[in-house]
């Protein structure tokens, strides 16, 4: 959620603050991405870094990825978690970055200092307090979802029916738990309020990512919502449990699964980090086309203009059969109309995508192929 081009009145990075760690994790489901974009060995994957969870998850299928940002925050981020990767064992990476506990995060990040960046070292150098409580914590998205942990969901439930919720029921139960106990009056109004255009603006996300947007931000947030937690398991979706306990408790991203582990440890020499625009990095390591394109919801924080722009630009780069994936999130981006022909919109696999999409802030999932 992070890669902002040119929009409206100039740059996304000149209206928006981009010195903050704002995602500290990948909230796009990693598993309907790498289904849409088929990355394997030979590939070359254009990927929007963000945290970097994603960007490691296709690695881990053998392609090799271009992490592209214009926040070098974001960026510092994938950076030690490549490190991470890199330097330590399984478990010992899990306490490193927040999932499991561990008191020693700042000696192991003094090991890992020597593999980072000179710009992720200097952003990490007062940044401290971030690292010892886990990376993974770090981020102002993280911190919006920890008030509303901690303020709203305790004014309208119970943790015991937080916690049956969250219990595996199959559809009809889940149906029959969130109609008759978990969406009562206080449920709508409190979720209303708290994912409104004004809080998420000033708490989680920046006003200026609203900018495109026309009616209700909350109704429709509450429409998915209902979504996730009926027709989806609620389970084991590793975003609910990051809402709900503050942590990985029961599912972990799809990059930290414990059989993805040697896959990107030993991939890492194909993964290039960028700082600066998709469309940049495209351009100075695109030699040779790309297979596939992550570009998370980028599209929504431009004008109709500049998205049709840029989409032209990332096709240039691509190589025939070549595959684009990205979200909507509150804005309708599309395929430009005088592309269709030469760029085949998959309607039908990214509605199926979709329908199984367990981050539930999006309102559409697009993936289109260069014919």
């Amino acid at each position: 959620m992070t890669n902002r081009r040119l929009a409206g009145a100039g740059r996304i990075d000149q209206r928006a603050s981009f010195n903050l760690i704002r995602y500290a994790n990948c909230w796009e489901d990693a598993e309907i991405l790498c289904e849409a974009l088929r990355p394997r060995v030979g590939t070359r994957v254009l990927s929007i870094a963000s945290a970097g969870d994603n960007s490691l998850a296709l690695l881990a299928q053998g392609a090799q990825v271009v992490a592209a940002d214009l926040s070098i925050a974001q960026l510092a981020c994938l950076d030690l978690r490549r490190a991470a990767f890199r330097r330590l064992n399984y478990e010992p990476l899990l306490g490193f970055l927040g999932v499991l506990p561990a008191d020693d995060r700042l000696a192991t990040y003094a090991r890992l200092e020597r593999d980072l960046s000179p710009q992720a070292r200097l952003f990490f150098s007062d940044r401290r307090a971030q690292i010892a409580g886990g990376i993974i914590h770090a981020g102002r998205f993280e911190a919006y979802f920890r008030k509303f942990r901690d303020w709203v969901l305790p004014l309208v439930h119970s943790r015991a029916t937080l916690r049956r919720l969250l219990e595996a029921k199959d559809l009809d139960a889940r149906k029959r738990f969130f109609s008759g106990t978990w969406n009562n009056r206080r449920w709508r109004i409190l979720f209303r309020l708290f994912f409104s255009r004004f809080l998420m603006g000033r708490l989680g996300r920046d006003p200026e990512f609203f900018r495109y947007v026309e009616g209700s931000v909350s109704g429709r947030i509450l429409q998915r919502a209902e979504y996730a937690l009926t027709v989806l398991p609620t389970h084991d979706n590793p975003f609910l449990d990051y809402i709900a306990h503050g942590n990985f408790v029961r599912t972990l991203p799809p990059y930290l699964h414990p059989e993805k582990f040697e896959a990107i440890r030993s991939g890492l020499e194909g993964l290039t980090l960028f700082h600066g625009s998709i469309e940049q990095a495209g351009r100075e390591h695109g030699a040779g086309g790309f297979d596939g394109f992550n570009l998370s919801d980028i599209f929504e924080y431009l004008d109709a203009d500049t998205s049709c722009r840029l989409y032209r630009e990332l096709v240039d780069l691509a190589r025939p059969g070549a595959r684009f994936a990205y979200w909507n999130t509150l804005v309708a981006r599309s395929c430009p109309a005088d592309l269709i022909g030469r760029v085949r919109p998959l309607k039908e696999l990214a509605h199926e995508l979709f329908a199984r999409d367990r981050a539930f802030f999006y309102s559409n999932f697009e993936v289109d192929e260069l014919a």
